[in-house]
């Protein structure tokens, strides 16, 4: 059976044959649940008059001490979902110093709260997951990359 990869442990101690393809497809739908969650979290609605998105990390942070914390579990959540799709250590590493960052400076009153609609973590962070998912997991681009020319008669 050469489309079989790797044997991996299931969550229940057995060891589960994962074909490669349904890897790759179960990598790519938690990553674009993933997205969501960051689009949610960091850039959801508009701000009118200035046209400044924020999220919902921005507006928790308004809320003093548990809307900090709120964000920061929601931010956490998106670090162990990476880990489950197999980021290594050094990632998930990274990534977790983003949320700390963000919710360390997001704990200042005012400041904190500017803070959180200008610093992205969220997106961020998935953007590095999914660069190192495209690397080496094999998960499709989401950005076509080359030239485009316009084709006309």
């Amino acid at each position: 059976m050469a489309f079989i990869e790797t044997v991996e442990t299931s969550r229940f101690g057995q060891d589960a044959r994962i074909p490669r393809d349904d890897r790759r497809a179960h990598a790519e739908a938690g990553l674009q649940r993933l997205e969501q969650l960051a689009h949610l979290m960091d850039a959801a609605f508009v701000i009118p008059g200035i046209n400044r998105r924020v999220g919902l990390d921005a507006i928790l942070g308004l809320v003093p001490g548990i809307g900090d914390l709120a964000g920061v579990c929601l931010s956490s959540y998106i670090v162990y979902e990476a880990k489950r799709l197999g980021a290594p250590r050094w990632l998930i590493a990274r990534m977790a110093m983003n949320v700390a960052f963000d919710g360390a400076v997001g704990i200042v009153p005012l400041a904190g709260d500017l803070f959180d609609a200008a610093f992205k973590g969220n997106l961020r962070n998935v953007r590095l997951l999914r660069q190192y998912l495209e690397r080496h997991a094999g998960v499709r681009p989401s950005v076509i990359e080359g030239t485009a020319r316009r084709i006309d008669g």
